[in-house]
């Protein structure tokens, strides 16, 4: 009996010891980089999204707008490996689009991938991540602190998703469980072609201010931070023993959240507004 209780202990060692990534999105960007530098270092990685991810990172078809389509995914994953130590959320879609033009189905559908699916990613993980004491960081953005004039159902989401990280943290330290929010800011990716602008018929007597604060924020992006740089922070702060519940990536991010949160609210609107070409 002593010996089949030894196998035991270095079988459950062996499989603590491989560790197990979940990356909703990684089939792009902030996600694919995050991807790869876990499979570089010897992790199972798998990416949840409707394109797959070039090899070792295993892809599982899923659409993180298709209700119970992540808990699906996760479920099945876990069961395979036995655990999850990992879950990152980088699935994100942004729409430039006026307040009082946009129709229902663009917002509804960019809150249920920025902010709906994280919900569901969290919720399927929260079992396989505390068996293992896992962590999971969910990728925000600058723009949950700071508006971005015509972008407003994107930065709305993205508050919402720093909110839940640090609701789910509290909820989860608990239990041996840890949830971050990592901000970062104008990143260099594909987001900025893939994102939807809504034209001059759509946007009415608002298109030459979108027009302005659009080019406005893809020069920022584009000029903006490697999405490996990003990658890197990604996983330092999932690494940390105490990480906080929401941190900003990048030097020259950490510098202007901890700026703008001193500042009087309409000082920074009015920064805003002239970064962004607004009246």
């Amino acid at each position: 009996m002593k010996a089949r209780k030894n196998t035991e202990k270095t079988e459950t060692k062996g499989k603590k010891n491989t560790r197990t990534a979940i990356i909703v999105g990684a089939s792009s960007g902030i996600g694919r980089e995050t991807a790869l530098r876990l499979a570089a270092r010897g992790d199972t990685v798998f990416n949840l999204s409707r394109t797959a991810a070039k090899p070792p990172v295993r892809t599982v078809t899923a659409d993180a707008s298709e209700e119970g389509a992540l808990t699906r995914a996760v479920e099945n994953i876990c069961k395979e490996t036995g655990g999850l130590d990992l879950l990152v959320y980088c699935a994100g879609y942004s729409c430039l689009a006026p307040v009082a033009c946009a129709r229902s189905e663009d917002y509804r559908y960019l809150f249920e991938v920025n902010y709906f699916g994280a919900v569901e990613a969290l919720r399927a993980a929260a079992p396989f991540l505390e068996k293992r004491g896992g962590r999971a960081v969910l990728v925000g953005s600058m723009g949950g602190e700071l508006p971005i004039p015509y972008d407003g159902f994107y930065c709305a989401s993205k508050a919402a998703l720093c909110m839940l990280a640090r609701e789910t943290d509290m909820e989860w330290r608990s239990r041996g469980v840890r949830v971050s929010a990592l901000l970062p800011g104008g990143t260099a990716t594909g987001f900025t072609d893939k994102r939807t602008v809504y034209s001059e018929e759509e946007s009415e007597t608002y298109f030459l201010a979108l027009r302005r604060s659009g080019a406005a924020l893809a020069n920022i992006e584009q000029g903006g931070m490697n999405p490996s740089l990003v990658a890197d922070a990604v996983i330092r702060l999932a690494g940390r023993r105490n990480p906080p519940a929401v941190a900003a990536a990048g030097g020259k991010n950490i510098f202007v959240r901890a700026v703008a949160r001193m500042m009087p609210e309409r000082v920074t609107d009015w920064a805003v507004r002239r970064k962004f070409n607004q009246r």
